[in-house]
C-alpha cells in the first residue's frame, strides 16, 4: 500500500540536530505534520523553518527523561495536532568510556535516556494509536546494540534493550494495526561522539574519526524513509564495515569478536 503521507503526523524526538533533523525535513518534503521535540526550542524553531510547508509543523520542546514534562508534552501535541500517526523515537546520548572506568550512576543516566524514556513516550502514544486503529512506532536503535565493542558497554546495553523491547511490542499488538520498526545506524556524521558521555559523566566534546567518516544525515534519511515507506521492520543503515560485522556475527560470533578485540573502534 502507498503511504499517503500528506495525511499522517509524525512526532520526532531529537529533531533538533543529526539525523533526527534530516528526517524532519525529509518527512516534510512528502507532505507529513510534523512535530519536533528536543530540550532547545531555539534550535527546534531553526529547524522548523527548513521544512516544506512550515506553518503546518509544531515544535514541543521537552526534556525527554522528565516524565512529567513527556505526558505535557504528549498532550500538547494531541490537543493540536488531533492524532500522532508516527512516533519515532530518535532522541538519545552516547558513551566513550572502557566499562571499568564508567560510574554506575552514568551507566543508569544511559539507560534512562536510551531505554527508559523511550518505552516512557511509547507508552504515552500507544493507547490514542489502539483506539483510532493503527500507527507505527519506529525505534532508533544502534549498530552497537547488535554487537558490543569497546567505549559503549552501557549504550550498547541500552541500543539492545530498546531493540528487543520493540520485538515484544511488535508481537503483541501485531493484529491491531500498530507496526514497530527498529532502525539501526552505524557511523554517521553527526555530533552524537561529540556530545558523548565519558566515565564520569562529562561530555567526549571531540568528533571520532569513524563519525566523521560515516554516512551523511541527509543519507541516513533517505534510506530510512525509503525503508518505512516500504514497511521494513528491521532497518540497518550503516556503511560497509558495520554491515559485513553484522553479517559475521550471524554467522560467528567468536570470529567478529576476534576482529573488534584486534580493531580500533573508538
Amino acid at each position: 500500500m502507498t503511504t499517503k503521507y500528506k495525511e499522517l503526523t509524525i512526532w520526532i524526538t531529537g529533531a533538533s540536530s543529526g539525523i533526527g533533523e534530516a528526517l524532519v525535513i525529509a518527512f516534510a518534503k512528502r507532505g507529513a505534520t510534523m512535530i519536533l521535540s528536543g530540550r532547545d526550542h531555539d534550535k527546534l524553531a531553526a529547524v522548523k523553518q527548513r521544512c516544506k510547508h512550515t506553518k503546518k509543523h509544531l515544535v514541543v520542546p521537552f526534556d525527554l527523561s522528565d516524565a512529567e514534562q513527556a505526558k505535557e508534552a504528549y498532550n500538547l501535541a494531541k490537543a493540536h495536532t488531533g492524532s500522532i500517526d508516527w512516533l519515532i523515537n530518535n532522541a538519545g546520548v552516547s558513551q566513550r568510556s572502557l566499562i571499568v572506568d564508567t560510574s554506575e550512576e552514568v551507566e543508569r543516566q544511559i539507560m534512562e535516556i536510551d531505554y527508559f524514556a523511550q518505552t516512557r513516550l511509547t507508552r504515552l502514544v500507544l493507547p490514542d494509536m489502539m483506539a483510532q486503529g493503527g500507527g507505527k512506532i519506529v525505534m532508533i536503535s544502534s549498530v552497537a546494540g547488535l554487537l558490543g565493542t569497546q567505549y559503549r558497554g552501557a549504550y550498547g546495553a541500552a541500543k539492545a534493550a530498546i531493540h528487543m523491547w520493540a520485538n515484544s511490542l511488535r508481537a503483541e499488538l501485531h493484529d491491531q494495526g500498530i507496526e514497530v520498526a527498529t532502525i539501526f545506524p552505524g557511523f554517521i556524521q553527526t555530533n552524537v561522539s561529540i556530545n558523548a558521555l565519558t566515565g564520569d559523566g562529562s561530555r567526549q566534546g571531540t568528533m571520532d574519526e569513524a563519525t566523521s567518516k560515516g554516512l551523511t544525515a541527509a543519507a541516513f534519511a533517505k534510506q530510512a524513509v525509503k525503508a518505512l515507506t516500504k514497511g521494513e521492520e528491521y532497518i540497518i543503515i550503516a556503511g560497509a564495515k558495520e554491515k559485513l560485522a553484522t553479517k559475521v556475527n550471524r554467522v560467528s560470533p567468536p570470529r567478529l569478536y576476534k576482529l573488534i578485540r584486534e580493531s580500533k573502534v573508538k
